[in-house]
């Protein structure tokens, strides 16, 4: 199969609450207004931000792109955004507050991303351990970020000046093929997927994303078309990039000794040395440039690397969790 993250759409994911139902209907009928926005269940929250999150990157299939700007799904959207916003700051209080002390900015977020969670680590269970089924549902999970890299970060740049502006472009610039389409790493990602025997067309998978998996992709999305949440999503940014290459080894490790073919380590050692680089431009040329030019933005950094941290760890957390029930749902041999 060849990789074709490109330009496609996303198909309309299938409901999962009466909200997420009634939005989609809504959309495919080109209405503008919802009779309600309470979920069912966080799946039904989750999903229906999201569906409202993506007519803004790439849309879906076959539906009018005039949909974006409409007013209805807009305050369907913010109803949805508080709640989940709300939330994440309850999440994140403890990590914030016990790391409020930090000297400077990069210690604070270093002190974030060092938090323990004390969970069996997904990494290492997927360099040692995992199969080929539950590596392959990992590449699931984390195809609805990694077809659209960066893209939630980028909404930031515009809303950045100096020193941050260059240093963000630069990373940017970086994560979309330095100047190669075919370096784009989603489509390096979409090169993965199909090198893992998987679709790689954008969207392919929302409909087996958990809730932990769908709110890792909200809150990059809440905080990067929020101009006052631009800390955040700075924050969210550093986060990211410091829990990513050592991580990243150990895939591309778990990648070769299952046996998939060269693109799906490819993909992976691609970011062990790109991240250790990206770790300190999001940190220190960004993150601690931006607080010194505006301090009130230091908590909202500080907000978002947690979210990436709570979140991430909750995803991560759902996906090993699942495993271990499949594994105690087979029979054992007599």
């Amino acid at each position: 199969m060849a990789a074709s993250g490109g330009h496609s759409r996303s198909p309309l994911p299938q409901p999962r609450g009466r909200l997420s139902a009634e939005l989609i209907d809504a959309i495919k009928d080109a209405r503008t207004s919802l009779t309600g926005v309470t979920p069912d269940s966080e799946e039904d929250l989750q999903l229906s931000l999201w569906t409202l999150y993506e007519l803004h990157y790439r849309g879906f299939r076959g539906i009018d792109d005039g949909l974006e700007w409409a007013p209805g799904l807009l305050a369907a959207r913010a109803q949805l955004e508080a709640d989940f916003e709300v939330r994440l700051r309850t999440m994140t209080d403890a990590l914030t507050n016990e790391t409020a002390d930090a000297a400077t900015t990069v210690d604070r977020l270093i002190a974030i991303t060092a938090h323990d969670d004390g969970e069996p680590s997904l990494a290492t269970y997927l360099q040692r351990e995992a199969t080929r089924t539950q590596y392959q549902d990992f590449l699931r999970q984390r195809s609805l970020y990694h077809l659209k890299e960066s893209d939630p970060h980028a909404w930031a740049l515009p809303r950045l000046t100096g020193g941050p502006k260059v240093a963000l472009a630069e990373l940017l610039y970086d994560e979309y093929g330095a100047g190669l389409p075919i370096r784009l790493h989603s489509e390096l990602f979409a090169r993965a997927l199909a090198a893992a025997g998987l679709d790689c067309s954008y969207g392919a998978y929302v409909d087996q994303a958990s809730a932990e998996t769908l709110a890792v992709n909200n809150a990059m999305s809440l905080f990067g078309l929020h101009r006052r949440l631009l800390g955040a999503s700075m924050g969210h940014l550093a986060a990211f990039e410091m829990t990513s290459s050592f991580p990243c080894r150990r895939f591309a490790m778990g990648a070769e000794r299952l046996g998939f073919g060269n693109d799906v380590a490819a993909y992976f050692d691609e970011h062990v040395e790109a991240d250790a680089v990206h770790e300190q431009i999001a940190a220190r040329d960004i993150s601690q440039e931006l607080v010194r030019m505006e301090p009130d933005l230091a908590e909202g950094i500080a907000f978002g690397a947690a979210a990436c941290v709570v979140l991430d760890a909750a995803a991560n957390r759902a996906l090993m969790t699942s495993w271990a029930a499949e594994d105690d749902a087979k029979p054992t041999a007599i």
